[in-house]
């Protein structure tokens, strides 16, 4: 069998260059003369700015400028808009909050910028920011996002008239109303999707330059893909053709789903640079990050849900309310409405469903796609209800989810709003995991806990997710005539493994070794096109458009072998690297094919060099799977400890199991740190920010990881060439649920809000315990 074809486990090549301090981030890119950038940022939730007086920092030691957002309007810098646009309930239209890059008149969350000091350095710097003088008048604030349309809620955008961004519905009202009106039973309950920290290891950086010469810029910044960040900065911030702004990202030190946003620090140092006719650079600090790049999640949610007599779903009844935060981040709104929206049901027969969300203005960072987007806040809630209506029907929690899965007969199925599920054995990969886990040998392992004064309880949590993102994608194909491959593309590798797996495709497609491919990708000078890295996208759109590409190349090989050959091009097969003549021994390999290529013969343009811009014919592809957790309760301290993990997945055909396995395990992960650990907090009153350190926030560490057993159900995908749906999201979708219904075992409760403290744990006990 070859070891580095698709399919095979194999290990990353970038990983010897990351883990031997051989990356190169953007922080390690310095440019001759740079100056270092701070912004001062305001320490009030919400506040009227009456003046700013910026003569004491000017005249700081080391300082080059002090910029605010009134040079910025004397300069023509464009405001950041929101880049979707979501329907209203009624044809109501959404409020699209013009932000500035540095504000002039009002703050509106813990962190908004006020003003730019440039310095010879960082610490320089940071120290004229205190002698900047800021005369705020301060006013009342609302980081509760439960409390954002109540009556007496300051409103933070008088504009509008109200904190109500937009109200989406998805439809079928009036379906779900008959469904509950004839129900045997019905379930309901109110939930909490906490608010979450991206927290990327590498903190943001952007590093701006201006050449006067050819009046352009340049950028290199952490991105999940530079395309969108060159048009967005290009024409709606510098308004400039999108040709004078390149952006280049190196390494980039973690993305899940923040990294692709177009943020007013990139903005500013590219100004700044033009400016000062110098590069500069800014560097956020840890808490920097905490404070302002998008959160995720922060959703209050009532459900219900309505079975008939045999314990199958009649009708589900959604509202929700979800904070955008001060400003609608690019994708802001789109996340918890139609994003998310899009595998409503997610992997049941349910037809009658209505959801409707409020998008709603708080006091607080922007929130945006934060690993899921939407689809871990949609399974949630589904898997809780049917946790509930089993409880209701004295049914097991496995059995009433058999009851409503979408059947295989049924497939493709068209889902609540319209998408057509293209493949998927949901009952199935159910029956792996519970093997996998010993779901059939939990009531002894409970009852040895028992013995111990332990709590010990399981939960189960599918998910389906709809991947793909942008429909389209580019990639290229050359062969350098030493013989090496280079594959450039449109996505972006910030950790998943690309370099590995693409070389993979190119080895089977093409018979090169695995070691001559070199991965080319992150700099708009040579990327032509492409839509990055989101949504797990990469293998289905990169992967498929490399996959052409190379057919491309071996097209043009074929007529360069033929003509070696002396044969006609019908007639010459090629497999493993061989040209060959059909049913003779005459064959001929790449070098010679290669030279050829150099000075090829007439009718054909020199080198072996193609390109495509592959765009799929359906919206997205569905990779689900089923999550079982374990947990143990200590009953004196309410500590959850996950003793047992297992999970089987199906992401369709899989390029490389180890990649996969190793993006569930981050996944995971993610699922762990919200269920369990993770809780960006503000204070009510004033709106500080309380949780901007690892000393408030409780990132998941390697002690809290338990043995993952991970397996895949492989159902390919019948709608992309290599028959592959995403893989990076899953782990965020199946952990929070399978963890909550593990606790909710255990305390024999109905259920408990994340993050599942063991203060929360510990008072379920004490209450029991009364």
């Amino acid at each position: 069998m070859d070891k580095f074809g698709i399919g095979q486990p194999v290990r990353r090549k970038e990983d010897v260059r990351l883990l031997t301090g051989r990356g190169t981030y953007t922080d390690d890119v310095n440019r001759p003369g740079q100056a270092q950038a701070h912004v001062l940022r305001s320490p009030h939730a919400h506040a009227r700015i009456l003046s700013i007086d910026v003569t004491a920092a000017r005249s700081a030691p080391g300082v080059v400028a002090v910029l605010t957002g009134h040079d910025a309007a004397a300069d023509g810098i464009g405001r950041f808009p929101v880049m979707v646009d979501v329907p209203g309930k009624g044809g109501t239209k959404l409020f699209p909050t013009p932000r500035q890059i540095l504000q002039t008149e009002k703050v509106r969350f813990v962190g908004d910028p006020v003003a730019l000091i440039i310095a010879e350095t960082r610490a320089e710097a940071q120290d004229a920011a205190e002698l900047i003088e800021v005369d705020y008048e301060i006013l009342p604030s609302v980081t509760d996002t439960a409390a954002a349309l109540a009556p007496d809620a300051p409103v933070i955008w008088e504009e509008n008239g109200s904190n109500l961004c937009v109200l989406w519905d998805s439809g079928r009202e009036a379906e779900a109303d008959a469904g509950f009106a004839r129900a045997a039973r019905t379930v309901s309950l109110e939930l909490v999707n906490n608010r979450l920290v991206g927290n990327p290891m590498e903190p943001r950086t952007a590093l701006g330059e201006y050449d006067a010469a050819s009046d352009s810029y340049t950028l290199h910044s952490p991105t999940q893909g530079v395309i969108r960040v060159q048009d967005g900065l290009a024409r709606l911030i510098l308004k400039v053709p999108k040709e004078k702004l390149r952006v280049i990202s190196p390494d980039v030190g973690g993305g899940f789903g923040l990294r692709g946003k177009i943020f007013p620090e990139s903005g500013m140092v590219l100004w700044a640079a033009k400016r000062l006719g110098r590069p500069v650079k800014w560097t956020s600090g840890r808490t920097e990050t905490f404070q302002c790049d998008p959160h995720g999640r922060d959703h209050v949610t009532r459900a219900e849900m309505a079975f008939d007599a045999d314990g199958r779903t009649l009708a589900v009844g959604i509202r929700t309310m979800a904070a955008m935060g001060a400003y609608l981040q690019d994708f802001g709104p789109r996340v918890p409405t139609v994003a998310g929206g899009r595998i409503m049901g997610t992997v049941y027969d349910i037809q009658a469903l209505n959801a409707q969300v409020s998008c709603v203005f708080t006091n607080t960072t922007p929130t945006d796609a934060y690993r899921g987007a939407g689809r871990p806040e949609q399974a949630y809630v589904l898997e809780r209800l049917y946790d509930l209506g089993a409880a209701a029907f004295g049914i097991g929690r496995d059995e009433i989810r058999r009851r409503n899965y979408i059947r295989p007969e049924q497939i493709p199925y068209t889902n609540v709003v319209g998408n057509a599920i293209d493949s998927g054995l949901f009952a199935e990969t159910q029956a792996k995991a519970q093997a996998l886990a010993d779901w059939a040998g939990f009531p002894a392992r409970r009852a040895a806990a028992a013995a111990q004064g332990r709590r010990r309880g399981i939960g189960l949590g599918y998910f389906i997710e709809a991947s793909g993102g942008q429909p389209s994608e580019w990639a290229r194909v050359r062969f350098e005539p030493d013989g090496t491959v280079a594959v450039t593309v449109g996505t972006f590798s910030h950790g998943q493994g690309h370099e590995t797996a693409y070389a993979q495709i190119l080895h089977q497609k093409l018979g090169v070794p695995f070691d001559a491919v070199r991965l080319i990708q992150g700099d708009t000078a040579v990327v032509e096109k492409g839509n990055g890295t989101g949504g797990s996208r990469s293998s289905q759109m990169g992967g498929v458009a490399i996959a052409r590409a190379s057919d491309l190349v071996v097209a043009k090989a074929r007529r360069l072998a033929a003509h070696l050959l002396e044969a006609g091009v019908d007639d010459v097969e090629f497999a493993g690297g061989r040209f060959r003549v059909a049913g003779t021994d005459l064959s001929t390999g790449w070098e010679q094919v290669i030279e050829l290529a150099q000075v090829p013969p007439e009718g054909e343009a020199p080198g072996l060099d193609e390109q495509l811009l592959y765009t799929r014919s359906t919206e997205c592809n569905f990779p689900n799977g089923c999550h079982v957790a374990e947990v143990e309760i200590d009953p004196d301290t309410g500590q959850v400890e996950i003793v047992r993990y297992a999970a089987v997945d199906d992401v369709g055909n899989v390029i490389n199991p180890m990649l996969v396995h190793g993006q569930s395990h981050g996944g995971i992960m993610t699922g762990i740190g919200q269920a369990l650990l993770e809780h960006a907090v503000y204070d009510k009153e004033s709106g500080q920010f309380l949780t901007a350190t690892f000393q408030d926030y409780c990132m998941p560490r390697a002690a809290d990881a338990p043995g993952f057993d991970l397996g895949f159900n492989i159902v390919p995908c019948p709608n992309n060439d290599l028959g592959v749906k995403g893989a990076g999201e899953g782990g965020a979708c199946g952990a929070p649920p399978a963890i909550v219904s593990a606790v909710c075992d255990a305390l024999g409760i109905g259920h408990i809000d994340m993050p599942v403290t063991p203060e929360k744990v510990w008072r379920v006990l004490e209450a029991q315990a009364a």
